[in-house]
């Protein structure tokens, strides 16, 4: 598990000060999978370092496991760091060793005898599907290969929790979601927490169980996905769940609905349900329908006849569980 309280951190550039994280909290829970989104400069690398105190915060505290970090000694943080594996962007690899070698390294830092690193290596290796690479080295793999030697890497000492870093990024999108699987994999087999920085929407649709939005280094939303995409007023909904272009209103016809939904309820014929139970038309202007991990999920815009009774409606969709939003007549 992760915890983080009131994490702030104020840089110092010549005389005035700049908040990187203002205030932020979270909490992931043990084997759950969370994703931090943001545009640049929204404060996702801060957060990073100060997790794994390469920065140490200007005030709030992390912890892991219940471990707080931000109060120890240097032997306890040196320690409390081999529970924590870090995955980077661009794998980070030493150019001049093997596969098998750069899997070891962490392990030969804390003088683990070799007979054990040799059957942790291959362990880990037959885990992230590298078994007949041991022997290679970085320039004789592909991206996706490099970055499953340096998920190997990070898992080397046991961690409780795994912090990415943008693993994807610099990936194709068939290999994005070749990483994303292995991630969810070890997540199942290993349960560990893992914490996943990225701007990749497209990342959290495919791995995440919950998101956070870091804007000007503050938390704006937050949540499970369900909690998020069924949120009508939240950017993560429709971020999620975007809309097509959307058709010309039709002249003369009245307020427009968006709806969000999930489960079941993204599979129900909303649209001639309203048509039969309040005798009326009801126009598409646009929608998608999206599988989010296990889950359906549903975005839906309509315009509905100038007459229809849109109370009514909008108290009729909002008692089966779908979240409108009502954008207002012409």
């Amino acid at each position: 598990m992760i915890t983080v309280s009131d994490l702030r951190k104020v840089y110092q550039q010549g005389s005035k000060d700049v908040v990187a994280l203002d205030g932020v909290s979270l909490e992931v829970p043990t084997g759950k999978i969370h994703g931090i989104v943001g545009h640049s400069g929204a404060g996702k690398s801060t957060l990073v370092r100060c997790l794994t105190l390469l920065d140490q915060p200007t005030s709030g505290t992390v912890a892991v496991n219940g471990k707080e970090l931000t109060n120890v000694s240097t032997d306890e943080l040196r320690n409390a760091r081999r529970r924590i594996g870090m995955v980077f962007q661009h794998a980070n690899l030493f150019d001049s060793r093997t596969t098998e070698q750069n899997v070891a390294y962490p392990l030969e830092l804390v003088g683990t005898p070799k007979a054990e690193i040799d059957a942790k290596v291959a362990e880990l290796l037959e885990l992230v599907g590298l078994t007949k690479f041991a022997k290679g080295y970085p320039s004789q793999l592909s991206g996706g290969q490099r970055q499953r030697v340096g998920i190997a890497r990070a898992l080397a000492t046991d961690p409780d929790v795994l912090l990415c870093d943008e693993p994807t990024s610099a990936l194709d999108p068939k290999t994005t979601d070749e990483i994303l699987d292995l991630v969810k994999k070890l997540r199942d087999r290993l349960n560990i927490t893992v914490l996943i920085i990225t701007h990749e929407m497209h990342v959290v649709k495919q791995a995440c169980d919950s998101v956070s939005m870091l804007e000007a280094g503050k938390i704006v939303e937050h949540g499970d996905i369900e909690q998020v995409i069924t949120n009508a007023k939240g950017s993560l909904a429709s971020t999620l769940l975007p809309l097509p272009g959307d058709a010309p209103r039709v002249d003369g016809e009245g307020p427009i609905l968006d709806l969000l939904y999930t489960g079941d309820q993204a599979t129900q014929p909303v649209i001639s349900s309203i048509s039969r139970q309040f005798n009326t038309d009801v126009n598409v202007l646009a929608g998608s329908v999206e599988q989010l991990g296990e889950q359906q999920y549903a975005h839906l815009r309509l315009q509905l006849a100038a007459d229809a009774d849109l109370n009514a409606i909008v108290n009729h969709l909002k008692s089966t569980g779908i979240a409108v939003t009502v954008k207002g007549a012409k």
